[in-house]
């Protein structure tokens, strides 16, 4: 190592058990933060827990590790192509807190990401990005990802949802 250079802090990326489901969280509320979101969270950790740990979870996460501290999740879904006639995954939820960036844990999120994706047999692996957290933009740019300009993501939740499921 020359003179100047310092030792990165090597990390490890784990899955999530249901004794993270604090972890989890402590992680989607700094994220909301983060966001300027918080006041779309209305989860709580039992439905965490029946979600993400119980009988069939329809979403699994990943816990990034600087040696015994939790510093970042990835939280993800399995979602179909119907042009590729493949499963693929979908990438939620990816966060590091911000005393730990720069260290590698979110591209090594990514990375995992991708093995599973790859071990799974599945077509790609994608997610959305807010316009102006441009620091991720730069990250998924430099990795290869390529925008989907052309698409807009439509939501429906709240009375809207219910509204629309109540037509017949």
């Amino acid at each position: 190592m020359a003179k100047n250079e310092t030792a990165r802090p090597s990390f490890s990326i784990r899955p999530a058990t249901a004794d993270d489901v604090d972890l989890v969280f402590q992680f989607i509320l700094e994220l909301a933060k983060f966001e300027k979101l918080e006041h779309e969270v209305t989860t709580n950790r039992d439905e965490l827990k029946l979600h993400l740990f119980g009988e069939k979870p329809p979403a699994e996460v990943l816990l990034a590790h600087v040696g015994n501290q939790c510093v970042g999740f990835a939280l993800f879904f399995t979602s179909f192509s119907t042009f590729l006639g493949k499963p693929g995954l979908y990438l939620e939820d990816l966060y590091v807190a911000p005393a730990h960036r720069g260290l590698g844990c979110g591209r090594g999120l990514l990375v995992r990401l991708a093995q599973l994706t790859i071990e799974r047999g599945y077509g790609r692996l994608e997610w959305s990005v807010l316009d102006w957290n441009q620091k991720a933009i730069d990250l998924y740019l430099s990795i290869g990802a390529k925008p989907m300009n052309e698409w807009t993501v439509h939501r429906l939740t709240g009375d809207p949802l219910a509204k629309l499921a109540s037509t017949s």
